[in-house]
C-alpha cells in the first residue's frame, strides 16, 4: 500500500482511491483501485470444473456479496436459515412487509447472519462467526438475499454491514471489536438491502437510503462512534459509496435516483450535487482523470462524466464533460481499465466500451453470445483481459482493447450473481453454492 504522502500528492493531480495499483489484494468491493481492476493480477485465461480449479469451498447459507482477499485470508458474508421459528415468531415481526411478484415471502424463521474466513491457499474454513441471529423484518427480491453487501478491510480489521441487522467490526481472527445498530430499512418493494460500507483512513461510511428517513453516516473505524450524519432525500439506493481524494480533499460520493452527491469526508459537508440518474440506482461510480463516472439503467439510461473540483448544483452545467443516454446497466457496476470504460446494457450480455477521457464510443451494445443467460456480476480486469461473469456459470474472457475480441469461454457447474475478485494469480468466483479459487 502506498504511503500517506504519495497518496496525498497524487490526489493533487487526479482523484485517488484508498488503495492503489501496487496492492496485491482485493480488500473491498470493486478491488484495490475501486475500479474493478487488479493491476498486479495474472489469473488464468481458461478453466472448467476439471481444469485450473485450485479448490472449491461449499458455502453455508446464501449470499451474493463479493469475497474480499487480504494475504492468505478470504472473507465473505452469508445468511443461513436455521429452520427454527422463535417462540414469538408465530406471526411476522412488527413492520414486516409481505412478499409476492419479484419479492420473496415475508420471513418467518430465524436466520444466522455470518462472517466466513477461508484460507486462500487451501480453501479450508478458518473461522465462522455469527454476527446476528434474528427473523428479518422484510423479504427480498427473488434473485437477491440477506447477505449482499461486501465487507472491507484495512489489513487489521474487517468491517461488515448486514444493514438492518447491524454494522460490525471484527479483527482478522474473528473477534468482535464493536457493533452499531442504525435501525431498520424499509426497501422499495421489499427488494432487500445491498450497499457495501466504504472505508478511508479512520472513517467508515454507510449510506442509508430507503423508504423512510434517509441519511449518510460516518463512523470512527476504531470505536464505531458516529463522527457525522447528513440527512438525504432519496428512494431506496443500492449503490455503494465511493471515497476518493481530489485536490487533497477526501470526499465520499453516492449515486442515487434523484441526485449524485459528494460530501467532504472530514465533516460531512455537501460539496456538490448533480441530477440525471434513473430510478433504482444500483451501480457504483468509478473515478479517474479528474472525473467521476456515474451510471444507471432502470427504466431509462444515464451515464454522466462529471468533472471534479466544482461545487454546488452541477446539473446540466459545464461540469458534465460527456454523457451517454442509451444501453446502460441496471445491476452491474462499470469497469474502468486504463482509459477504457466498460459497461453492460441492463442485465444483459451486451457490452459497450467508451474512452473515459473523451467519451468516444469504441464499441457499443455488442452482444456477447455466450452470456445469453444474463448478468448481475460486474466486469473485472487484469493482465490485459476483461472477465465477464454470467448468471448461468459461463465466464467470457475478452481482450482489454478498443474492439471486442473474445479470447475464451469457461463454464462451471454453479450460478453466479456475485462479482469476481482477483488477487495475484487467482480468480475467486462466488456461486450460489460454492466459492471457487481459479488458478493455474
Amino acid at each position: 500500500m502506498r504511503s500517506f504522502t504519495s497518496v496525498f500528492l497524487a490526489g493533487l493531480l487526479v482523484a485517488t482511491p484508498l488503495f492503489g495499483a501496487d496492492s496485491p489484494d482485493w480488500p473491498r468491493w470493486r478491488g484495490p483501485e475501486a475500479k474493478g481492476t487488479a493491476p498486479l493480477g495474472t489469473p488464468p485465461l481458461t478453466w472448467s470444473e476439471t481444469e485450473h480449479v485450485k479448490w472449491k469451498f461449499k458455502t453455508p447459507g446464501f449470499g451474493t456479496s463479493t469475497p474480499i482477499v487480504w494475504g492468505n485470508k478470504i472473507f465473505l458474508l452469508s445468511a443461513i436459515p436455521t429452520g427454527k421459528k422463535a417462540p414469538a415468531a408465530t406471526a411476522p415481526p412488527a413492520g414486516a412487509r409481505p412478499g409476492g411478484g419479484m419479492r420473496s415471502e415475508t420471513p418467518d424463521e430465524l436466520y444466522q447472519f455470518v462472517v466466513l474466513c477461508v484460507a486462500r491457499d487451501t480453501g479450508k474454513l478458518l473461522w465462522q462467526k455469527v454476527a446476528r441471529e434474528e427473523i428479518p423484518h422484510e423479504g427480498h427480491h427473488r434473485d437477491h438475499g440477506f447477505a449482499s453487501a461486501s465487507p472491507v478491510t484495512d489489513g487489521e480489521n474487517l468491517y461488515v454491514s448486514f444493514g438492518s441487522r447491524g454494522i460490525f467490526c471484527f479483527d482478522l481472527e474473528g473477534n468482535l471489536k464493536w457493533e452499531k445498530n442504525l435501525g431498520r430499512m424499509q426497501t422499495r418493494n421489499a427488494f432487500g438491502e445491498g450497499a457495501s460500507p466504504a472505508l478511508h483512513a479512520n472513517t467508515l461510511v454507510i449510506n442509508w437510503d430507503h423508504e423512510g428517513d434517509d441519511f449518510i453516516v460516518a463512523l470512527d473505524k476504531t470505536t464505531g462512534k458516529e463522527l457525522w450524519r447528513q440527512p438525504r432525500d432519496e428512494p431506496t439506493t443500492w449503490s455503494t459509496p465511493l471515497i476518493i481524494e481530489h485536490e487533497g480533499v477526501p470526499q465520499v460520493i453516492v449515486s442515487a435516483t434523484n441526485k449524485v452527491r459528494a460530501y467532504e469526508l472530514a465533516t460531512g459537508k455537501q460539496l456538490w450535487e448533480c441530477a440525471g440518474m434513473t430510478a433504482n440506482a444500483i451501480p457504483t461510480p468509478v473515478s479517474d482523470f479528474g472525473m467521476l463516472y456515474a451510471i444507471s439503467g432502470f427504466r431509462g439510461a444515464a451515464l454522466l462524466a462529471i468533472k471534479l473540483g466544482k461545487t454546488g448544483d452541477l446539473t446540466n452545467s459545464d461540469a458534465i464533460a460527456w454523457r451517454v443516454t442509451k444501453a446502460t446497466p441496471y445491476v452491474p457496476s462499470p469497469l474502468l481499465s486504463g482509459e477504457r470504460l466498460y459497461f453492460y446494457s441492463g442485465n444483459n450480455g451486451t457490452l459497450s466500451c467508451f474512452n473515459a477521457k473523451t467519451g468516444k464510443g469504441l464499441f457499443e451494445s455488442e452482444r456477447i453470445a455466450d452470456l445469453l443467460g444474463g448478468v448481475y456480476a460486474s466486469p473485472v480486469a487484469a493482465a490485459g483481459r476483461v472477465y465477464l461473469v454470467g448468471r448461468d456459470g459461463k465466464t467470457v474472457v475478452i481482450k482489454d482493447a478498443d474492439t471486442l475480441e473474445p479470447l475464451a469461454t469457461n463454464k462451471l457447474d454453479d450460478k453466479f450473481d456475485a462479482s469476481a475478485a482477483i488477487a495475484g494469480k487467482e480468480l475467486f468466483l462466488r456461486g450460489h453454492d460454492s466459492l471457487y479459487s481459479i488458478a493455474e
